[in-house]
């Protein structure tokens, strides 16, 4: 049955969870390539982008909690694609040689992420969509 058709479609939280599963299924096909969901391959881009960074600024930017990217760095390290240095009260994160290897095939990824989508969606309603989905995620309380 399509989401249009299901008798919660127009519950936003019913339709909201239906889209992030699809999307989240996209994502991990894409990702598999690398070995990495997708929120692991999105923390090591920014691990490789700005060496040193700290956990806090992870969880900014990936929208998670701090528990979770513990849980995902604990992973990279495992696979030896990042570290964690602690300097001082400071925790830094740094990808290895071979997490930095991986960043042209990481950018790959999420243009063949963004290629998928859009080809089904159309490249502005893609847009649209994302911008839609920001605004109403800044507006919702944490």
């Amino acid at each position: 049955m399509k989401t249009s058709e299901s008798r919660y479609r127009q519950c936003m939280y019913f339709a909201s969870n239906a889209l992030a599963r699809k999307m989240e299924k996209l994502a991990s096909e894409n990702w598999a390539k690398v070995d990495l969901s997708p929120s692991h391959a999105y923390l090591l881009m920014i691990a490789i982008e700005e060496p040193g960074v700290q956990p806090g600024k992870l969880a900014g930017e990936l929208q998670l909690k701090p528990s979770t990217v513990t849980r995902l760095l604990e992973k990279l390290e495992d696979k030896k694609l990042v570290v964690r240095i602690t300097e001082g009260k400071n925790t830094n994160v740094y990808a290895t040689p071979k997490g930095q290897e991986l960043l042209p095939v990481l950018k790959r990824c999420v243009d063949d992420f963004y290629q998928g989508y859009a080809h089904i969606l159309g490249p502005n309603e893609g847009a649209n969509m994302l911008s839609s989905m920001n605004k109403l995620s800044d507006a919702l309380p944490e």
